[in-house]
């Protein structure tokens, strides 16, 4: 495979590419450079731009000094999984996630679903199925058949089903309500589903300006401005994944429904997250 050299961070061209009749003030494009960490992402990717999949996301984990414990993924037998997950943090939960997954399965590759957004990062284009919510339409199309391509191949699903990452709602962290979509991929595809757990947070400035955007009827995502700089506040942080037993397909019978069935193994690997005594893991 070729490799690609990943285009730098440049938010006034990305402004005037959006819109280019605005006269957008220096003082904001400065701040949007601040936020989105402009330096320091062009910084890595002038160093490491040229890697692409797994090697490209062992470089950005090693950049930001991210450290990894995992519970219980040592114990998984052989076998392809759909790995469904919560969504703390946005960013380094689902790429730290994959990269463990990986390592415990190297023979097998992995797959992310992606949205726009993500799909972006071309150095990642390897690791996603691509899911966009809007634009591409021939995209969308085709997005049934490579979403099955996917699932009925050998490579472990990594799935986040909330789509975003959690909010504050009545004054708690919460990983928002899971799409079904995983179940019934997992049962067609015969694959067991593994519950995991990625204990972490944002700011409360992150939770506070997406409750205050949506008590303002706002309903561009704003705070998913703010993902970079949230992301960057966790250099150098320690976490813990906490991986469950695999549920075998069989399990998600029609006794209840695909969504009942997603809201059941949210709150399985919601429960993860409670142990108070886990086992020790492995460091990544």
């Amino acid at each position: 495979m070729p490799q690609t050299v990943a285009k730098t961070v440049n938010v006034r061209e990305i402004l005037h590419k959006r819109a280019p009749k605005t006269n957008v003030p220096r003082l904001i494009v400065r701040y949007l450079e601040r936020i989105v960490h402009q330096n320091e992402i062009n910084e890595y990717l002038n160093e490491f731009g040229h890697l692409n999949g797994i090697p490209f996301v062992e470089a950005a984990v090693r950049f930001l000094g991210v450290t990894i414990e995992t519970h219980g993924l040592d114990d998984l037998p052989e076998g392809r999984y759909t790995f469904a997950g919560n969504h703390p943090l946005g960013g380094i939960d689902g790429v730290s996630t994959g990269l463990a997954i990986h390592m415990r399965y190297p023979h097998q590759g992995i797959k992310f679903l992606s949205n726009d957004l993500l799909s972006n990062l071309e150095n990642m284009e390897p690791l996603f199925v691509p899911v966009n919510k809007i634009g591409n339409q021939s995209q969308q199309r085709s997005l049934p058949k490579r979403l099955s391509e996917a699932y009925q191949s050998e490579v472990q699903m990594v799935i986040f089903p909330a789509g975003i990452c959690s909010r504050r709602v009545n004054g708690e962290i919460t990983e928002l309500r899971w799409q079904k979509s995983f179940i019934t991929k997992s049962v067609e595809s015969k694959r067991a589903v593994v519950p995991v757990f990625f204990d972490g947070r944002n700011s409360n400035f992150f939770y506070n300006l997406a409750n205050i955007r949506k008590k303002l009827g706002i309903k561009i995502n704003v705070e998913m401005l703010y993902l970079v700089n949230e992301m960057f506040k966790q250099r150098g942080k320690s976490f813990h994944i906490y991986f469950g037993k695999p549920i075998t397909y069989t399990t998600f019978d029609d006794s209840r429904t695909n969504q009942q069935w997603a809201d059941w193994v949210r709150m399985q690997a919601l429960d993860l997250g409670k142990k108070i005594n886990a086992p020790h893991g492995t460091h990544h």
